[in-house]
């Protein structure tokens, strides 16, 4: 890839990993006229329906064995379940504190759950990080507060929820080698948006007349934008630029806590920013992501 054609390539991660921040804000409003498995239906069905001419486009096989449809299966209910708590947590609380919270807690569980499995050796520098960001989680929380009703917030319960599932997705993901993650991700939503339509959704009870054109906007958003856009800009990103790609998902929960602030007018407090920081400081140490590279100088 040309210099050029890198630097393209970054500005599109760095609008993708704003989508993607900009998700939690959009589900918020999303919350006032739909509920979570009819969210789940329009995003994931419309998702899948758009990136089949992306996955065409790239030459991606659909092609699929027995082993990889069951972990399909168990990611899409285990998607569906994530994407439930993420949303009413969102709903009962901020989009801010959830886009933060969930966005950099979700690696953290995700080390530790390959630390458990010993896949990961803990060692005394990732020791020091998972202190770390237990501190950033803590604050975030806001649980210096020592104010019951403070910390223990329905809303936060359903954020730590949503943060354990989504490494156990994550980790069945890291199984499917022989499968383009895009294509995978492909069938989890479309099973996603099937199972929530099957089981949870009565589409002829949907209120469509309370839909306005901020329901519209708000659904082209978080569907075409943060999860079209954004996942197949990622993956792309990974197969191209490789790891350096990971440095850019710190950007996504300070462009949650920005954009919050802007749309829902939220009050972003000093304990989720420092929050914040403390563990996208784990994140990095945990994953040794390396946001500035050292060139080296020609001679």
């Amino acid at each position: 890839m040309t210099h050029t054609n890198k630097n393209i390539f970054y500005i599109l991660l760095l609008i993708a990993m704003i989508a993607w921040g900009a998700s939690s804000v959009n589900m918020k409003v999303l919350s006032n006229y739909i509920n979570e498995y009819e969210m789940m239906f329009f995003r994931y069905f419309f998702t899948a329906l758009f990136m089949i001419p992306i996955i065409m486009f790239l030459k991606k096989s659909f092609r699929v064995d027995l082993k990889v449809f069951f972990l399909i299966i168990i990611s899409a209910i285990l998607f569906i379940a994530y994407t439930k708590y993420f949303y009413v947590g969102v709903k009962l609380g901020t989009a801010s504190l959830g886009g933060a919270l969930v966005t950099t807690l979700v690696p953290i569980n995700t080390f530790i759950f390959l630390a458990f499995l010993k896949v990961k050796k803990i060692t005394v520098k990732s020791a020091f990080a998972l202190i770390l960001g237990a501190i950033g989680v803590l604050t975030m929380l806001n649980i210096w507060s020592f104010k019951a009703e403070e910390i223990f917030k329905e809303q936060n319960l359903y954020f730590l929820l949503a943060s354990l599932i989504w490494p156990i997705v994550t980790i069945i993901s890291s199984k499917v080698t022989k499968v383009s993650p895009l294509v995978f991700t492909f069938y989890i939503y479309l099973v996603a948006s099937l199972i929530s339509l099957f089981f949870f959704v009565d589409l002829q009870e949907i209120n469509y007349v309370s839909f306005d054109s901020s329901f519209y906007i708000n659904l082209v958003m978080i569907t075409l934008v943060a999860t079209v856009f954004g996942n197949t800009i990622y993956f792309l990103g990974v197969e191209k630029l490789g790891a350096e790609v990971s440095s850019f998902i710190f950007l996504v929960p300070f462009s949650s806590i920005t954009l919050s602030a802007i749309f829902l007018k939220e009050e972003i407090t000093i304990s989720i920013v420092i929050g914040t920081i403390l563990t996208i400081i784990s994140v990095k140490i945990l994953n040794d992501i390396k946001i500035f590279k050292s060139r080296k100088k020609s001679q």
